[in-house]
């Protein structure tokens, strides 16, 4: 579904990504796994057209997404794509309620009938555990890990096919992750999700992905299936990020 390869990219001199190439298949999950300034949400940013590569192509169903024009990559965002971010408050408006979030995102893709969206947004509200009573409160009045919950509802109601994660569980209590990796588990696979999700969680990389790409200063230095690659680490960085899970 999603392609990309010899993508490089430099901040000035600084190598940002050095000849990246991935695939994401229907229904796969691919988690990019590695340090702080590895290269891997720059490489997230350019796969959802958020920012343009110096070389190398991205292409979704074989159209080249960096030569389609700012309105069709805005659509493909609100229909077949959908972004979570690392700070919900970056998905969400903070001044409309709940139900109002999850309902924005049907009515920009041509639903009108107030009571079907909203019947849609209580139904999304309990598939990601958040209490349907809240339905009019503001985003605002919830708490970390309630705000992740709604900005997932209010990614998946539409039915992308494909949805970029950038470090969801990224500054949440450890209880409070486990039960959101849950739900992106259970959510990617009822709905026959195709997933690309950044972590530095090698944990949460491997609850939750099918792939996983490894990468180091801009580069991919290994990549395989999940299981194989942390269970038989063969790059010597991948070796030291497990041995720092195992360690800790």
């Amino acid at each position: 579904m999603l392609t990309a390869e010899g993508l490089t990219l430099h901040f000035g001199v600084i190598p940002a990504l050095v000849d990246v190439a991935i695939e994401v298949a229907e229904g796969e999950v691919v988690a990019i796994v590695g340090e702080s300034g590895s290269g891997k949400t720059t490489l997230l940013r350019v796969l959802s057209g958020l920012m343009a590569p110096d070389a190398g192509s991205v292409r979704w169903l074989g159209a080249d997404v960096h030569a389609m024009g700012e309105a069709a990559r805005r659509r493909l965002m609100r229909t077949d794509w959908g972004f979570v971010h690392q700070n919900p408050r970056d998905g969400l408006r903070l001044n409309v309620s709940a139900g109002g979030n999850v309902g924005e995102r049907l009515m920009a893709v041509g639903a009108r009938h107030y009571g079907n969206i909203r019947a849609q947004a209580i139904e999304w509200l309990a598939r990601v555990e958040v209490d349907a009573t809240r339905i009019d409160d503001l985003p605002r009045t919830f708490s970390g890990g309630m705000q992740q919950r709604l900005q997932i509802a209010r990614t998946l109601v539409t039915n992308p096919r494909l949805v970029f994660m950038d470090e969801p569980t990224g500054g949440l209590d450890v209880s409070v992750q486990a039960r959101l990796l849950d739900l992106i588990r259970t959510l990617s696979r009822e709905l026959g999700l195709s997933v690309l999700i950044v972590t530095h969680d090698i944990a949460a990389a491997r609850l939750l992905a099918d792939r996983i790409l490894v990468m180091r200063r801009g580069r991919v230095v290994e990549q395989g299936l999940t299981d194989r690659v942390l269970d038989d680490p063969q790059h010597p960085y991948t070796q030291l990020l497990v041995s720092s899970v195992l360690a800790a």
